[in-house]
């Protein structure tokens, strides 16, 4: 496994394990070396030394001593917004776990098992997202001091931050920018505001951002994944909207990052949102992302046609999608194609 991560940083995260299980504490320690790391075994001296002392992740078990934590979760996040929460979790016994991963602010989680390999994978992944917060903050930063360049130093954050995606995935780098023009002839249908539609623009751009914290073994997995590989790609909804909520600059976009994966019936990830309680600019890019995501190919299949992408998009309209929106998109495909061709040539 890579320490790449380790020793690009020239400043040692501070990690904090609280659980119950010595080997997970000393794991972890021996593991990760170039950081700090502080073990506890008491939810209550946990949450008084995060109270006096700053940590960039916790490595929480969700069961300590037989009690559940999620109280733990929940006065920590009174004070602290910013740490990254790994949840441990019994094996097949999620229900509740998930429903606090849901609730509480919780990044990610690890079923326990025999191999360690997967927590540490995690423990990575986790930071590489915390590098990606501290970047923006510098930005941030910035951006304060320069009030009279602040809109072109915006658009400039917004480029870094998506090459930072796409050279990660490159399939995302036409992915994101054929969404936001997809999503764009959607919101003109729809009679949107100047400063929605830049919104859409900006959101479409980033609502993939939170695939900075997925494992490359996952995301660039070209085989069909497993149900847990599944499952940790559904957190970077959740993953995106937790890296870009520590700069206010990107305060209006968060809606479109966490919630484009929900579904209009309420079956979607990572909130299970339904109707209209998902924000209507996140329910364009839902339908703008899977056109394209159905359409394109992929390592791991061919793309599908138009009018198979079509079949799709009216077979999920009440289910998947906003029906309003679903129905927009198909007689965009059905009497605009070639804007829809354009834009596909384009990227």
């Amino acid at each position: 496994m890579s320490l790449g991560v380790m020793e690009e940083n020239s400043i040692k995260e501070k990690i904090l394990v609280l659980t119950d299980i010595p080997s997970i504490i000393n794991s972890v320690k021996s593991y990760f070396q170039n950081y700090t790391v502080v073990g506890i075994s008491e939810p209550s001296e946990a949450i008084n030394l995060l109270k006096k002392e700053h940590f960039d992740l916790i490595v929480l078990d969700y069961i300590i001593n037989s009690v559940h934590t999620d109280y733990v979760i929940a006065e920590i996040r009174t004070f602290d917004k910013d740490i990254y929460i790994l949840l441990i979790t019994e094996p097949k016994d999620l229900v509740s776990p998930l429903e606090t991963i849901r609730l509480l602010d919780v990044q990610s989680y690890y079923e326990k098992s025999e191999s360690f390999d997967q927590l540490a994978l995690l423990i990575e992944s986790g930071i590489k997202s915390i590098n990606q917060m501290k970047l923006i903050r510098e930005m941030n930063s910035e951006l304060s001091k320069y009030n009279t360049m602040l809109e072109q130093s915006y658009l400039d954050s917004i480029e870094v931050l998506k090459n930072t995606v796409e050279a990660k995935d490159f399939y995302t780098k036409g992915h994101s920018n054929r969404v936001a023009e997809y999503s764009l002839l959607i919101g003109e249908r729809l009679n949107l505001s100047d400063s929605e539609m830049r919104l859409l623009k900006i959101g479409s751009f980033f609502h993939d951002i939170g695939k900075i914290g997925i494992p490359d073994a996952i995301l660039l997995k070209t085989d069909k994944l497993t149900k847990s590989e599944y499952e940790k790609i559904k957190e970077h909804p959740a993953i995106g909207a937790h890296i870009l909520s520590n700069s206010s600059i990107f305060s209006d976009i968060l809606p479109i990052v966490k919630y484009h994966h929900e579904y209009y019936n309420g079956a979607g990830y990572p909130y299970g949102l339904a109707g209209e309680e998902i924000p209507i600019l996140a329910r364009i890019v839902s339908v703008a992302d899977a056109f394209d995501a159905i359409t394109s190919k992929r390592s791991y299949r061919d793309a599908s046609t138009i009018e198979e992408a079509k079949n799709e998009i009216k077979k999920c309209s009440g289910s998947q999608f906003d029906p309003m929106i679903a129905q927009i998109f198909i007689d965009i495909l059905d009497n605009n194609f070639n804007e829809i061709l354009e834009i596909h040539e384009k990227y």
